[in-house]
């Protein structure tokens, strides 16, 4: 924490000049009410003694006595026997007062204007900053802190700091991964899906959507076209169309992604065929394989995200990367729904070719992931807990879906669900003429979170009467009276349970 006597951190807040018009006592007043409303001082952070203050700025003793006591009197400070004087903390909670441009900055530079990728005229995330506070968090990608296994994490990042472990992460890497991490991806992760990769097949990434970023920025430019899913996942939308990339939206049904719909002039295809985003219906066999046989036939390169694919599935399908023979299919995974989306760790599988260019890319973007989270993710696989993990959050989503389901079916019964084995979500569909923005709003006053439908549709006509429900971050006691609230707000009167 500062101390008190770090000259260093005060110096740029107490200039006084004989040469003004106003006191010397003045003048420190003012320095200090301006550095606490500027929000430059902490209340956490004492200010320097009366005696070393007054020995910096060449001022008597008596004079920043009687600054510090003016201000105590004033509701600035505070003073606390034998600690000194710290800023008012309930002045830190007024509103801060608007910053004072000097002249010289009065002209800011037009950002947008200089810009040459328009990243803030995408669509914007869904919005749940303060999820974890609401009573009934429909909201997907976020984790349940009760199923958070923190003692076993905790386990592997002390087993991370050991000395001898220090000495494996510390070092810059340049362009590699640590090689547990790859050896734990490619034994224990990779088979579920049915992908047997080598080690020179592998990269590590911050999450999927710094997959999907640094597969854009490599393979696609101006033009390119890329067929979507739509509904589909929105913000590797977004990726592809910062690249450059022209969408194809192809129209999803009870099996997935029409295949014979997909444009034959497309260079690239993105798909979720474990659990479609945001329906989580499957692609079904047929399909599978003829998106494979179109690749080949067309040339186009697949780009198959393993979205909610980590969880135990009770018929689950491999992966489209596991039968693909020639190395059209790059794989996306990420670790994000079942460890914790904060930590932000993902992979790419593709050819040796490909994650070669890859790792080149990814020297100049960000060099590696950092070394001490992939030791700590590496000895948390290796150790069985993942293992464990996945087996505990598949049985309590499990239970939560078939809750969710038979709350709906009770208190919503004229919303439409497709209910599909596995995931973290439900994707509703209301009665025509419902508006899923409206009700969001309605049911947020309510404490109920819910993500409107609209943003997964290419260019939608709003209002949209689809939503999606997570169930990885709500209690299973919470499902059904959330469902509740979310009917009242929906204009129902909830039956008697």
């Amino acid at each position: 924490m500062p101390q008190r006597n770090d000259t260093a951190i005060w110096s740029g807040l107490f200039r006084i000049s004989a040469e003004s018009g106003q006191t010397l006592q003045a003048q420190i007043r003012q320095a200090i009410v301006a550095a606490i409303l500027d929000r430059q001082i902490a209340a956490s952070m004492p200010l320097p003694s009366c005696r070393i203050l007054a020995e910096k700025l060449g001022v008597a003793r008596g004079t920043v006595v009687l600054a510090f006591q003016q201000l105590v009197d004033q509701g600035f400070l505070v003073a606390r026997e034998r600690r000194g004087h710290f800023v008012n903390p309930d002045v830190l909670a007024t509103p801060a007062k608007p910053h004072q441009k000097a002249p010289d900055q009065q002209n800011e530079i037009d950002w947008k204007a200089r810009r040459q990728i328009a990243a803030s005229d995408m669509p914007p995330p869904a919005k749940h900053d303060n999820w974890i506070k609401s009573s009934y968090p429909f909201v997907y990608g976020q984790f349940d802190p009760a199923l958070f296994p923190t003692a076993e994490w905790r386990e592997c990042n002390r087993m991370a700091l050991a000395v001898l472990e220090i000495r494996n992460w510390a070092s810059d890497m340049v362009d590699r991964d640590d090689p547990l991490l790859i050896e734990q991806i490619q034994a224990r992760l990779l088979p579920r899906r049915g992908i047997f990769a080598n080690p020179d097949e592998i990269i590590v990434t911050l999450g999927a959507q710094n997959a999907l970023y640094m597969l854009a920025t490599l393979l696609m430019t101006k033009g390119s076209k890329v067929a979507m899913e739509d509904p589909g996942y929105p913000d590797a939308r977004s990726i592809f169309r910062l690249a450059g990339a022209d969408i194809q939206p192809v129209p999803v049904d009870q099996s997935g992604i029409v295949t014979s719909a997909i444009p034959s002039d497309s260079g690239f295809v993105f798909v979720t065929p474990s659990h479609h985003c945001p329906t989580m219906v499957p692609l079904s066999a047929e399909r599978r394989q003829d998106l494979l046989a179109r690749a080949n036939r067309h040339n186009q390169i697949i780009i198959e995200d393993g979205y909610d694919s980590q969880l135990l599935d009770e018929a689950p399908q491999q992966a489209l990367k596991s039968l693909d023979r020639s190395g059209r299919v790059v794989y996306v995974g990420s670790m994000s729904k079942t460890l914790a989306p904060g930590l932000r760790l993902g992979y790419i599988v593709a050819s040796a070719g490909l994650i070669a260019e890859l790792r080149a890319l990814r020297r100049f973007m960000l060099r590696h992931p950092p070394a001490n989270n992939q030791r700590a993710v590496a000895l948390f696989l290796s150790l069985g807990h993942h293992e464990a993990l996945v087996r505990r959050l598949s049985a309590a989503f499990d239970e939560r879906r078939k809750r969710l389901v038979h709350a709906i079916s009770a208190f919503l019964p004229e919303w439409r669900s497709t209910d599909s084995a596995g995931g973290t979500s439900l994707w509703l569909e209301g009665p025509r003429g419902t508006d899923s923005r409206g009700l969001a709003e309605a049911a947020a006053s309510r404490s109920v979170i819910i993500e409107p439908g609209d943003r997964f549709f290419d260019r939608s006509e709003k209002p949209s009467r689809f939503m999606r429900l997570g169930i990885s971050s709500i209690s299973l006691q919470h499902i059904e009276p959330g469902i509740r609230e979310l009917a009242t707000a929906a204009g129902r009167r909830p039956a008697a349970a």
